[in-house]
């Protein structure tokens, strides 16, 4: 009896220590080397741009700095008790986007944001996104920057609002004054460039933390719908998710994720993703 009392204190001991883990149904995004990622620059974008190519001096066309550059360290990664943090600058306008594909998933990430701003935003507030759903080739949108994709904006003071990029579209639950703002209370409206609604829905509740402390941040998103949650409540809800090709509407469903650099200075760390196999119960009622 006291060798089998041993034995299974031995095992206890295995499956609690520190060298043991038991399979997560999470995995890691981040690492020291960004090892899953890669980069793309384009433009260091001026006060007045209105949407055209930016041209030098001499009005010759500028072209963009293109994939992998990493033009000034933009993108780095800064190791904080151990564990590696995205820093993205935000001098040039870019993203880093990773390269696998993702469909039906839970993910949840943190950001703060740092002290820097650069041209042309700095008389605005720290601006950044993740663009989830995201395909094809980087510059396609206003900003000639990023790829066709669904926006869940990182920004001061009401992280969480959806923007299209490109020709995406999206409906959302939402009352209108001066722009479109998520609201239960709302009817189902489509957003996007060609819908005559504007591309902007703005998150329905301000769930930001001050400056300089970590921000929760989490998108579920299965088939056509999607929920954005800031710090533990959610600010958005999206579904029917399509974008235009030519006369076309089709499901955007599935995609890379991008972290923007739009002129502010911010970190990301904690970043992770797990399948899921439908939107979570709890949170059907966003749906209705």
């Amino acid at each position: 009896m006291k060798k089998i009392f041993t034995c299974l204190c031995c095992l206890v001991l295995l499956l609690t220590g520190t060298s043991f883990q038991l399979p997560s149904e999470w995995t890691s995004l981040l690492d020291k080397n960004l090892s899953k990622w890669e980069t793309y620059q384009s433009f260091y974008h001026k006060v007045g741009y209105k949407g055209k190519p930016p041209v030098d001096d001499n009005g010759v066309v500028i072209k963009p700095i293109g994939y992998n550059v990493n033009k000034n360290n933009v993108f780095s990664v800064v190791m904080e008790n151990g564990q590696p943090v995205l820093k993205i600058t935000g001098e040039i306008y870019g993203c880093i986007f990773t390269k696998e594909d993702f469909a039906n998933y839970h993910l949840k990430l943190k950001f703060k944001w740092g002290q820097k701003k650069w041209v042309p935003r700095l008389d605005e507030l720290k601006d950044s996104g993740l663009l989830y759903h995201s395909q094809g080739k980087c510059g396609v949108e206003y900003f000639r920057t990023w790829m066709l994709s669904q926006e869940f904006q990182v920004v001061e003071n009401s992280s969480g609002d959806y923007w299209s990029q490109s020709s995406s579209q999206a409906d959302a639950k939402a009352l209108k004054d001066s722009s479109y703002k998520f609201n239960t209370a709302g009817k189902w409206t489509p957003l996007g460039g060609a819908t005559g609604n504007g591309g902007f829905c703005g998150a329905g509740k301000k769930m930001d933390k001050p400056i300089g402390q970590w921000n929760e941040m989490e998108l579920i998103t299965y088939g056509d719908k999607s929920l954005h949650i800031v710090n533990g409540q959610v600010v958005m809800a999206l579904k029917n998710s399509r974008y235009k090709d030519g006369d076309t509407m089709k499901p955007l469903t599935h995609g890379k994720l991008q972290l923007q650099s739009e002129a502010a200075e911010v970190y990301y760390k904690d970043i992770m993703i797990k399948p899921i196999k439908s939107i979570p119960a709890e949170y059907a009622k966003y749906f209705e």
